[in-house]
């Protein structure tokens, strides 16, 4: 059974005596392997969260279907969501009550007992903070607490938008490590994040969506090794003369300071460069490889867009 079918999923909105408003447009997608840590990026008005609601039934697609963990969103909402824990908005709880009595409250609608409650707030690394006030939590600590929340039933997987969200770097740090460590646990993480160096470490695989439509999925490696991101960066004297050498010989080449040349993307075989230059009596001082990253790819891909929220 897939943990996630979406086929052809469009979502449209209404204006008043205007043209209608397109979230998401034809919107494919596929996640059949548990386990996995999944990243969910595009830029503001790409149509992320609009899929994310379609996908836990909060709204009805204008067209297409979604299928979560066997269920046909949104009649089958009730069943898939028993499975399902999801983290959509900031969490709320009751400020002068304790991390600890604020999931026994929840707990005891769901029938949990204590001791599992005590391994969620191991499991999510609150245990010594368990008994203080949520008012004197931090927003990293809340935004445990609201994962921990989610962890209640148990669930096959974790839908969660922008849990990193406002976070200091301490508090990034403590989320990576919980998202990485419930991927690990063997339950499906399907994270939305603007943190793209975060998504990049923690993610087994990535989905980039822009205009309602995905524009690449795969794992983080193939996406960043196939995109030409990488850069060889040369330095030489003769800065002009290189450039225009290079330049005649087809390469995409930019300044830098510091007698520096970029070519982009890197050619397979470095010492071509090395060759060429050296048969124009032109000798490098340095030659080097800067890898791409996720970061590049994603506003190669999305063209540095921007926007409304939907």
């Amino acid at each position: 059974m897939s943990i996630l079918e979406i086929s052809q999923l469009s979502k449209r909105y209404r204006r008043f005596r205007h043209s209608p408003t397109i979230a998401v447009d034809t919107l494919d997608l596929n996640i059949e392997e548990p386990g996995q840590v999944i990243g969910f990026l595009g830029p503001n008005g790409s149509g992320k969260t609009t899929t994310i609601r379609c996908m836990l039934g909060l709204i009805k697609p204008s067209s297409g279907s979604v299928t979560l963990l066997g269920s046909a969103m949104p009649q089958g909402a009730s069943q898939a969501l028993e499975k399902v824990g999801a983290l959509v908005e900031n969490p709320k709880f009751f400020e002068e009550f304790t991390g600890r009595r604020n999931l026994r409250l929840l707990g005891r609608i769901q029938g949990i007992r204590r001791k599992e409650i005590d391994e969620i707030l191991n499991q999510v690394g609150l245990a010594d903070a368990a008994d203080i006030k949520v008012k004197k939590y931090s927003l990293g600590m809340k935004q445990r607490l609201g994962v921990a929340a989610t962890l209640l039933k148990d669930p096959e997987l974790l839908v969660l938008d922008e849990p990193a969200n406002g976070l200091d770097p301490a508090g990034i740090v403590e989320m990576r490590r919980l998202l990485r460590n419930l991927g690990d646990s063997g339950k499906t993480v399907f994270v939305s994040s603007h943190q793209l160096g975060e998504i990049e470490q923690v993610c087994d695989e990535v989905v980039i969506i822009d205009h309602g439509k995905v524009v690449t999925s795969g794992s983080v490696n193939a996406i960043v090794n196939s995109s030409g991101s990488s850069t060889l960066v040369v330095t030489v004297e003769k800065v002009t003369d290189a450039r225009k050498v290079l330049e005649e010989h087809g390469f995409t080449v930019s300044s830098r300071t510091n007698n520096q040349l970029e070519i982009k993307p890197a050619p397979e075989d470095p010492a071509r460069i090395t060759q060429i230059l050296a048969d124009a009596n032109i000798y490098l001082t340095g030659l080097r490889s800067e890898e791409g990253n996720l970061e590049e790819v994603f506003l190669g891909l999305t063209e540095g867009r921007s926007g409304d929220m939907l």
